[in-house]
């Protein structure tokens, strides 16, 4: 079964609307220059309101193993995602598990991953949320149970990325009303379509 996390919650209301139709998993958005940001306290906020078994994902651009640990644990974060070109020094020193994201510009960028759980999302200059599409053609003879596809995701297009059995997919843009406001029938939708 397709694995989907909503990213960039701001608010309990999409959060619980994300959890009742079926996400396993929130993204929270720690980039300030990101119009889906939110602060660590309001993030704790909407966590603490939370069921269990959701998987709480911190999404990070350009921070220090240092600044990501304080970040995840002062909002109750289960998962940081490296949303760019870090050393293999900043991994070893986080303090919770942690996915990569690999920001895709060819073919090539998806066959030297390794045999890791990754998140592929489509190369932009402001690190996603614009929801620009990597190409499908790129995943043809790839191995995609461990990647989790995100960028430029939609219930209208999630039909052409089914077949290739992805560990799961990744939609922000592609729920929203405004951005950082979802649209609770778009959620609705992409979920039953993806869980389908």
């Amino acid at each position: 079964m397709t694995r989907v996390k909503i990213c960039g919650i701001t608010n309990l209301k999409d959060a619980l609307c994300a959890i009742e139709y079926g996400a396993n998993a929130l993204g929270f958005v720690f980039y300030e220059k990101s119009s889906r940001y939110i602060e660590p306290k309001k993030a704790l906020e909407i966590v603490q309101q939370l069921p269990p078994f959701i998987e709480r994902v911190g999404l990070f651009v350009n921070k220090t193993a240092t600044e990501i640990n304080t970040i995840c644990k002062d909002s109750h974060m289960s998962l940081a995602q490296i949303h760019f070109e870090a050393d293999e020094s900043l991994y070893t020193q986080l303090e919770l598990p942690y996915l990569q994201v690999i920001r895709a510009t060819c073919k090539e960028d998806i066959l030297k991953l390794n045999d890791k759980y990754v998140i592929v999302d489509a190369f932009v200059q402001s690190y996603g949320g614009e929801g620009k599409r990597v190409d499908i053609s790129w995943f043809d003879g790839v191995d995609c149970s461990k990647i989790i596809l995100a960028g430029g995701l939609n219930a209208e297009n999630i039909e052409e990325v089914k077949g290739l059995n992805f560990y799961g997919l990744d939609v922000s843009s592609g729920v929203e009303l405004t951005k950082g406001k979802k649209d609770c029938k778009k959620i609705e939708e992409f979920l039953k379509r993806a869980k389908n």
